[in-house]
C-alpha cells in the first residue's frame, strides 16, 4: 500500500540525472541483478539496492537540494530531517505541487500501511512520521488507506484477521501525531463505497492484463483477486473517492503520496490513467529504503524478532538487540579500528542514527569520529541505544492512550466542514452562512466544491477515443466507431418513427 512500510536505505548518495517517461517494467531491475517491486525487495547479489539504477528505471526523478530549500521557503519550516538527508531523495512532479500551493491552489495527503502484523518496526514509522511533517508543514488534510483486503489477497490469514490487525496498526499510525481534525484513517473492507468503487472501475477499465502483468509481475499462479487490486490502491489518488472529506469534485484537489520506491508501480499506472477518467496525475515524494538492524543484505521479518527494533520492544530488549545484533562497521581489533577507522558505509548503527538523531551538528561529530577511530563500535552503538529508547517509549506511551473511541474518530465519516482543513482556518462551522448549511448535501463535505459535470463529460469524450487496448484510437477507428454510432442512430429513429406510426393506426381504428 502507498504500503508504505520499507523506507530510505542510507546506503550511497543519489547521483543519477531525473529521467523522465521510462516505461520499464518495476519487476526488476537491468539484467535481473536486483528486484523491486511492491512486495519484494532484493539488491543485487545480497548488496543494498543500486538506487542509481532505480530511478533510471522507474523514470522518477531526484529530489534536488535546491527543492529542499523550495520546500523550506514555501512552508517556512526547516526541512525535516528525511528530506535534509535525502532519505526521500526522488519525485514525481513535486515541483507542480508547489507550484500550485504557491499559486493558493490547495492539495491533501495520502498514504497507507499493509496490516500484516499485531506490532509496527521502526521502519514502519518512517513514512508516518514524514507524512506527519508534511501535514503540519504544509497545513493539508490526509487520508491514509489500510490495504486489510491486500494482506488477505497475499498473505495465508484470514479476512477478519487483516481487519483487526488494521485496527490495532491504526492505533500505532495515531500515535505519530496526525491532526484529527484534518485525517481520515480507513479500511478498504470496511470503507468500500460507491464513489470509491466507481473510481476503481473507471481505472480498471483503462489498463489491460498485458498492462497489468507488465507493471506488477503477475503470473499464471496469481490469483484474480491479486490482478484486480491495483486499482484499489490507485483509487484514493483522487479526491471524490471522499465525498465527506472533500466533496464531488475529482479535480478539487491535486493529491501528494509520500511512499517508498518500492510503489512506485502503483502510480506510475495511477498517473496513466488519470486524465483519461477525468482526474489529476497524483504527485509522489519517494524514499530509500530502511535497512535491517543485521545489515542492508539482511531483512527485516516478522517471524525474526532480532532482525528489527520493535515498537512493543523495552529498553532492555533495544539495549540487546542493537549490542548484539546491530551490524558492526568496526574493525576486528582496537589497533585496526583506531588506524583505519569505522566503515560508514555498512555501519548499521551509523545508518540508523541519521534517521532518528535529529541534530545535525552532533550526526556530524559522530560521523567524523567514528570514521576516524576516535570513536569505538561499542560507543556508537551506546549513542544509538541512547537515541532509541526516548523515542520508542514516547510512542508507547501515546499509543497505549489510543482507545477504540479515538479509532472512530479518525475513521468517521461524518461530513467535515471542507475549507477547515487547509491553512488556519480552523472548526469554521459556526461562520459558515445559512444558505451553504441549508444547501449541504447529506454525506458530503459542506462547503466543498460542486461536482464538475463538464470535467465527467470530457473524461466520458476522452475514454471514448480509447480503444480496448488502452491505447488512443487511430482515426480510421475513431470514423468506424462514429459510423456505427450514426447507424445506430438512424435505426433507432427509425423504430421510433415505424412505433408512431403503428400507434397512430391503432388509434384511427
Amino acid at each position: 500500500a502507498p504500503a508504505v512500510e520499507r523506507v530510505a536505505r542510507v546506503a550511497r548518495s543519489m547521483s543519477a540525472q531525473p529521467v523522465d517517461g521510462t516505461d520499464a517494467a518495476a519487476t526488476s531491475a537491468t539484467g535481473g541483478e536486483q528486484i523491486v517491486t511492491p512486495w519484494d525487495v532484493e539488491g543485487a547479489d545480497g548488496q543494498g539496492v543500486d538506487y542509481d539504477k532505480l530511478i533510471k528505471e522507474f523514470g522518477c526523478s531526484k529530489i534536488t537540494a535546491e527543492m529542499v530549500e523550495r520546500i523550506e521557503r514555501v512552508t517556512g519550516m526547516k526541512a525535516h530531517p528525511f528530506l535534509r538527508r535525502g532519505m526521500f531523495f526522488a519525485h514525481r512532479e513535486m515541483d507542480l505541487i508547489l507550484d500550485a500551493y504557491e499559486k493558493g491552489e490547495k492539495f491533501y495527503l495520502y498514504t497507507g500501511r499493509g496490516p500484516s502484523s499485531e506490532s509496527l518496526h521502526l521502519g514502519h514509522l518512517i513514512p508516518f512520521h514524514f507524512t506527519a511533517w508534511l501535514q503540519k508543514a504544509f497545513k493539508v488534510p490526509l487520508v491514509i488507506q489500510l490495504t486489510d483486503d491486500e494482506k488477505f489477497l497475499w498473505k495465508d490469514m484470514a479476512l477478519e484477521e487483516c481487519e483487526r490487525l488494521g485496527r490495532e496498526n491504526a492505533k500505532d499510525i495515531i500515535a505519530c501525531g496526525f491532526d484529527p481534525k484534518r485525517t481520515f484513517i480507513f479500511s478498504d473492507v470496511n470503507y468500500m463505497c460507491t464513489p470509491m468503487y466507481k473510481n476503481m472501475m473507471k481505472i480498471a477499465k483503462c489498463v489491460t492484463l498485458n498492462q497489468v502483468r507488465g507493471i506488477f509481475g503477475f503470473t499464471g499462479e496469481s490469483n484474480i483477486g491479486q490482478v484486480g487490486f491495483p486499482p484499489t490502491q490507485a483509487a484514493p489518488s483522487f479526491p471524490d473517492c471522499f465525498p465527506h472529506m472533500f466533496g464531488e469534485n475529482k479535480k478539487s484537489l491535486r493529491c501528494l503520496i509520500p511512499c517508498a520506491i518500492d510503489q512506485d508501480p502503483y502510480f506510475r499506472m495511477t498517473r496513466d490513467v488519470a486524465p483519461r477518467i477525468g482526474g489529476y496525475k497524483p504527485a509522489l515524494i519517494e524514499s530509500r529504503f530502511f535497512p535491517a538492524l543485521k545489515g542492508e543484505s539482511g531483512k527485516m521479518s516478522a517471524s525474526d524478532a532480532t532482525s528489527a527494533i520493535y515498537v512493543t520492544d523495552t529498553a532492555k530488549e533495544i539495549k540487546n538487540k542493537v549490542n548484539k545484533y546491530a551490524f558492526s562497521g568496526g574493525q576486528l581489533t582496537v589497533e585496526d579500528h583506531r588506524r583505519i577507522g569505522g566503515n560508514l558505509d555498512v555501519d548499521i548503527s551509523w545508518k540508523w542514527l541519521n534517521f532518528f538523531l535529529d541534530d545535525d551538528e552532533e550526526l556530524a561529530k559522530i560521523g567524523e569520529e567514528y570514521s576516524s577511530g576516535r570513536m569505538l563500535s561499542g560507543e556508537i552503538k551506546a549513542k544509538l541505544i541512547e537515541t532509541l529508547v526516548p523515542i520508542v517509549e514516547h510512542h508507547q506511551a501515546i499509543r497505549n492512550s489510543v482507545d477504540d473511541a479515538q479509532i472512530d474518530a479518525f475513521m468517521s465519516t461524518q461530513p467535515r466542514v471542507f475549507a477547515s482543513l487547509f491553512g488556519d482556518m480552523g472548526d469554521i462551522a459556526g461562520a459558515l452562512d445559512e444558505a451553504t448549511l441549508a444547501n449541504a448535501k447529506p454525506g458530503v463535505a459542506i462547503g466543498a466544491p460542486a461536482a464538475d459535470d463538464d470535467g465527467v463529460k470530457r473524461a466520458q469524450q476522452t475514454q471514448a477515443q480509447t480503444g480496448e487496448n488502452g491505447e488512443p484510437m487511430s482515426k480510421s477507428q475513431q470514423k468506424k466507431l462514429l459510423k456505427e454510432a450514426q447507424i445506430a442512430e438512424k435505426k433507432a429513429k427509425q423504430a421510433e418513427e415505424k412505433a408512431k406510426k403503428k400507434a397512430e393506426a391503432e388509434e384511427a381504428n
